[in-house]
């Protein structure tokens, strides 16, 4: 990754979409040639100085110098002003907690998610609305694939190579939304862990492929919420079998009835943790296979056969989001890689800090 932040020049004739190919810098799209204009316009808006190391990025462990960053922001196709939060999530990614060098090289299919959360989503024209998993906007498409080059280029983590997944999923072409606060009903997912509104955040988790909730009969939260807990109750997930974290994404029609009801995040989250889980007998599948104990379950839990056993062992580890178009009553299940992984949560400013109550444990209203 060191000779991307040397100068050199090629022919004029040199088809340079190819040339990046053959150097082996590319997640398998074409690139955009990082030019040295394109490049000092990113490393200006991160602050100058082009050899600051802002981070190691496992499994390698190559620096990432704001140079290095902007080329391959550049080659993604990023705008400037996408750079802050390219940073952040640079920085969630490789906070100690995340395991970004299991996540590299594990042999699941997990991807990191980011979701943005409040004004720089909307000042540079992130969609957290239709489609937002989807394809049609330049912010969410090139910020994601920038950090995958990233975790490409600098982390060294090649499939086949230091990427040992062995089926991976689309996300890990690019897998970078923002919650659509501009429309939900409830408040959104920073202000719940203290932030303020104004204040902007990257929230990462290792995570599975997004599984649909389709519910187009209920009016009630129940209803829904049952619903989610059928999708969440698979005993297929890594989750399941690790424990750990997972995603609830609420799509605008469900979060609407919903909340027209009076319930606010805490009460959506402790009745998905009450209400999901399988019963051991049938994660031991019907001991057809011997005493098997997953090693993973918390030690309280008991092993009896008929123990409902949830996926997550926590309420405060089902992190929920409101996210979509107006049409459609749909939401969606997120499973994450399990216990090996935390979640981050890091603000774009460095500086900004929580400064109210953390409410996720629903001790303080929203």
């Amino acid at each position: 990754m060191n000779a991307m932040a040397e100068d050199s020049t090629v022919d004029a004739d040199v088809d340079l979409v190819e040339y990046y190919y053959e150097q082996g810098f590319s997640d398998g799209l074409p690139l955009v040639p990082p030019t040295p204009e394109k490049i000092e316009a990113v490393v200006r808006e991160l602050g100058g100085d082009p050899s600051y190391v802002e981070c190691k990025v496992a499994p390698r462990w190559g620096e990432l110098t704001r140079e290095v960053m902007a080329i391959n922001m550049v080659m993604a196709g990023c705008k400037p002003a996408y750079a802050p939060v390219v940073r952040a999530a640079m920085l969630a990614l490789t906070d100690p907690a995340f395991n970004l060098n299991g996540v590299q090289a594990t042999t699941h299919v997990a991807s990191p998610l980011i979701v943005v959360n409040g004004p720089i989503a909307a000042e540079i024209g992130m969609n957290g609305g239709a489609n937002v998993f989807g394809s049609g906007n330049r912010a969410n498409a090139t910020i994601g694939r920038a950090i995958r080059l990233i975790m490409l280029n600098v982390g060294g983590a090649w499939p086949g190579d230091l990427d040992k997944s062995t089926l991976g999923h689309p996300g890990k072409y690019t897998y970078c939304v923002a919650e659509n606060e501009a429309q939900s009903p409830l408040a959104p997912y920073h202000v719940e862990h203290g932030f303020p509104a104004g204040e902007s955040t990257v929230f990462a988790l290792a995570a599975e492929a997004p599984h649909s909730a389709t519910n187009h009969v209920s009016n009630d939260p129940e209803g829904i919420l049952d619903t989610i807990c059928s999708v969440m109750s698979t005993i297929g997930s890594n989750t399941a079998v690790l424990g750990g974290h997972m995603a609830v994404v609420l799509g605008l029609e469900h979060a609407r009835t919903i909340a027209q009801h009076g319930w606010n995040r805490a009460d959506i989250r402790n009745y998905l943790f009450m209400n999901h889980g399988n019963r051991f007998i049938d994660l031991a599948y019907g001991h057809r296979y011997g005493k098997v104990y997953n090693r993973n379950l918390p030690k309280w839990y008991k092993r009896e056969d008929d123990t409902r056993i949830p996926i997550v062992h926590d309420p405060d580890n089902i992190h929920l989001f409101v996210m979509g178009g107006e049409a459609g009553r749909f939401s969606a299940v997120i499973p994450g890689w399990g216990h090996m992984s935390t979640p981050v949560l890091k603000p774009v400013d460095a500086a900004a800090m929580p400064d109210g109550p953390d409410c996720s444990s629903g001790t303080c209203s929203l």
